[in-house]
Parts: structure tokens; sequence; C-alpha cells
């Protein structure tokens, strides 16, 4: 059986099974133990074997695995042709998953190796987590976010120019926001706000593209939908929610905060160079918008009562 092996570094470098790369990487030039396991339970290493042009197999560590390394793998990933993928990772014990899509196979390992997001708590935000997989079930996926989930899906994530087109013909556009990435996809910049979004003024749907979103005219709201979105970017999974929030109008000033109750919908989407995006797609909850209400509340307990779309 020909096979092939090789190691990605925390880094996001390649590096053959012991060659001074990878002792220099592993900090030690004379192990006397497994260097290769040891690298890749300790170190955040990901183990790579092409078996015989037929199994690629991967193996890991998620707790420990830098995003660096994820995106050095899902780019080989995207371009290694096999017919078979198996992903074994270290959770507790060893586990072994098998898959026949590359696209599933990047899915999965992102999700393996999502860190645990606990949305930020906020007297002026409120958020109510939902499952995406209703958006794909048969009966909204024609109505509402519906679409959009299911034009993520059959695209594997994969963005084009098509996609805003395509949000556009489903009149998702006005209140829809495109950011992109710093930073090893830790800081959101803004590319694009749809012409609904009106809350930060005229201005700031201009002057703001190409700035991070935590420069936003209110920037608590900033540096709180900032979290969100780089959980998405990093877990590399679709977030679904319904929030409620008093936001600060500069388009009025001088006006009171006035709340706000919306379904949002985050996708992250891979081009074809590899950048990452993310896109917000947001749906005001009829009827349950307005200036005279008031925020459901900041503690756990006011989930209860925050008004849910029918």
């Amino acid at each position: 059986m020909q096979q092939l092996t090789m190691l990605i570094t925390a880094e996001g470098n390649w590096v053959l099974p012991e060659s001074e790369e990878f002792l220099a990487a592993l900090g030690d030039p004379e192990p006397d133990y497994d260097a290769v396991g040891f690298a890749v339970r300790n170190l955040g290493f990901v183990k790579f074997q092409l078996l015989d042009r037929i199994v690629t197999e991967i193996e890991l560590c998620p707790r420990n695995v830098d995003l660096r390394a994820l995106l050095a793998l899902e780019k080989l990933l995207g371009e290694v042709g096999t017919n078979l993928f198996r992903i074994k990772y270290l959770n507790g014990e060893w586990h072994s998953e098998i898959s026949s899509s590359a696209e599933h196979t990047i899915a999965r390992v992102r999700e393996l190796c999502a860190p645990v997001f606990e949305a930020p708590t906020s007297e002026r935000f409120h958020i109510e987590e939902r499952d995406p997989a209703v958006l794909f079930s048969q009966a909204q996926r024609n109505e509402g976010l519906g679409p959009m989930a299911m034009k993520w899906r059959v695209a594997f994530g994969h963005f084009d120019t098509g996609v805003m087109a395509f949000a556009g013909r489903h009149d998702m556009l006005p209140r829809s926001v495109l950011l992109t990435f710093e930073d090893n996809n830790t800081r959101p910049i803004l590319r694009f706000m749809g012409g609904a979004q009106r809350w930060g003024g005229e201005h700031y749907r201009l002057d703001g593209v190409g700035q991070p979103i935590e420069n936003m005219p209110d920037k608590e709201y900033g540096a709180w939908c900032s979290q969100f979105y780089k959980s998405v970017a990093q877990s590399g999974q679709p977030r679904f929610d319904l929030v409620t929030a008093q936001m600060e109008y500069h388009a009025e000033p001088g006006k009171p905060r006035r709340t706000r109750i919306y379904e949002r919908l985050l996708l992250p989407w891979r081009t074809e160079s590899g950048e990452t995006l993310v896109t917000s797609f947001a749906k005001l909850v009829p009827g349950k918008s307005g200036a005279n209400l008031e925020l459901a509340g900041s503690d756990n307990s006011s989930a209860r009562k925050v008004p849910k779309s029918s």
C-alpha cells in the first residue's frame, strides 16, 4: 500500500515526520518517544495520511487545534481527490468517523474544533438561540430566512457573486450585512450593509465599509455583534437567533433608543481564494418592534418573556 504521511504544525506549516522541520517544531531534536503522537495529542498538530489514493485519514485532538492549522488542512482537503475521508479525533478517548465528501469532512472538522461559545450578556441586547435546522425543514425552507439557509446548504458554504443576487431576488438584501476578517478570523470588517439598515445613519452605510464592525456609531452594539460573527467564522456553522435589541438610532439624533426584535441568520462562507466571509440576514418580527417596547431583561430568566414569532 502506498502511503503518504504529513503533519500540520499549530502555525499551519506542513512538515514530514522525522524531518528537521518537524523536530524543530516539536522542540526536541532527539525524541525517544512517539513524537508524532505526542505532537498531535499535546501540541495541536494535525496528522494527515493519504492511503493508496483511496482514503484520506486525519488525526487530531480538536481542543488543541489552532485556526491556522485548520485552514491549512481545509485547503488540502479541497484538492486531495480521494473517495473516502476518515477523521480520528481524541475527545476523552479516540473516536473515528468516515465520510465520502470533502465538504462534509471540512464541516465536521470545523464543528469538532469550534470553541465553546457562550452568548455575551447585556442589559441592552438579548438573544434567544434557535436551531438552524428548522430553516432546512420542508415547512420553512421556502419562506422567511429559509431560502437563504438552503442556498448556503446546497452551495456547501462556497461564496460567489450569485449569493447576493439570490438575496436580492428574495428581498433579503435590504437587511443584510457582509463581513470579511483580518488577523486569522478574529476581527470582522464591514464590506456591505443593506439600504434598510438605517439605524447607524446614512453616512455610516458608506463610510463604515472597510472598517472594523466594532467602530460602528453604537459601539456597544458593534462589540456585541462582533463576538457572534467571530464565533460563526471559527465554527463554520450557521447560527439562527431571535434578537431583542435597544438600538441607538444615529439617523435620528436626540431621540430615545428604540427596541427592535428580529430574527437573524448568520452564515459562514468560503471564497475560491480561501477567504472567510460571514453574512447576516435579518427579518423583523411583525408587530413586535417599536419605540415603546421595553427590553425583555438581561438575565437568563428573561428568555421566557421574549415574544416569539409565529
